[in-house]
């Protein structure tokens, strides 16, 4: 923390979602950003943040192995909310990266902590530094897992102010605000997708005995970019 999340923390408690949005975008840095991974409820984050900055740049991480659902969710929804999208990438094909380093994911968490660290961490801070980006919105829940419990509203981060507007949502709360503003939910929800990443680490409810195992093979949580 620093002085300004410690001033900002304790008021950003009392508001809801959309004010936090607004306050973060009137006491932050400027050069704003929302990141998202279009993943289950990712609507909701889209929808809040497009209603308070229009235009506010809209960054999501093309891996290059997303589910093609994925893919079709985030046209829909760009044209839908009318998103000022930005679309990293690693500058390497995935072909091309396979042939350097192999199916990273297979290998174990070295591997995939690899392969999470080549396309996805590095090229987002890349992209955060060449947008100018000083302030950042994601769309990250206490209740999503272990680490992310521990999160605080705003958090300063590699020299950025990191906001979390639904921080404190639950899961009854993200329902209610996607059937209110007719939102949906990723297609692959139906099919049993309660984690969406990238194809070839993203399990079903149905293929596993527990739901840690529904992204990495249950080795870890997260990609890294909110650790």
């Amino acid at each position: 923390m620093n002085s300004l999340t410690n001033k900002l923390n304790p008021e950003l408690a009392t508001m809801d979602a959309q004010e936090r949005i607004a306050y973060g975008l009137s006491q932050l840095p400027a050069g704003f950003a929302l990141t998202s991974s279009f993943g289950v409820q990712s609507a909701v984050c889209l929808h809040l943040a497009t209603q308070v900055m229009p235009d506010i740049p809209v960054i999501v991480i093309d891996t290059g192995y997303l589910f093609p659902e994925t893919y079709q969710f985030i046209d829909a929804l760009s044209e839908r909310l009318n998103l000022n999208l930005k679309v990293i990438q690693n500058p390497t094909s995935t072909a091309w990266f396979e042939a350097r380093h192999g199916q990273l994911w297979n290998a174990g968490l070295e591997g995939i902590e690899q392969y999470n660290q080549l396309r996805k961490t590095a090229p987002l801070e890349q992209a955060l530094t060449d947008l100018g980006i000083a302030t950042w919105f994601s769309g990250i829940r206490r209740n999503q897992s272990d680490t992310r419990a521990k999160k605080d509203f705003v958090e300063f981060k590699n020299g950025r102010y990191k906001v979390h507007p639904i921080l404190d949502w639950s899961d009854r709360d993200v329902f209610l605000y996607l059937k209110q503003h007719d939102l949906p939910y990723h297609p692959l929800w139906k099919k049993g997708y309660l984690s969406i990443g990238d194809t070839h680490s993203t399990q079903s409810i149905h293929q596993v005995d527990q739901v840690e195992q529904l992204r990495f093979f249950g080795l870890k949580r997260e990609c890294g970019i909110h650790e």
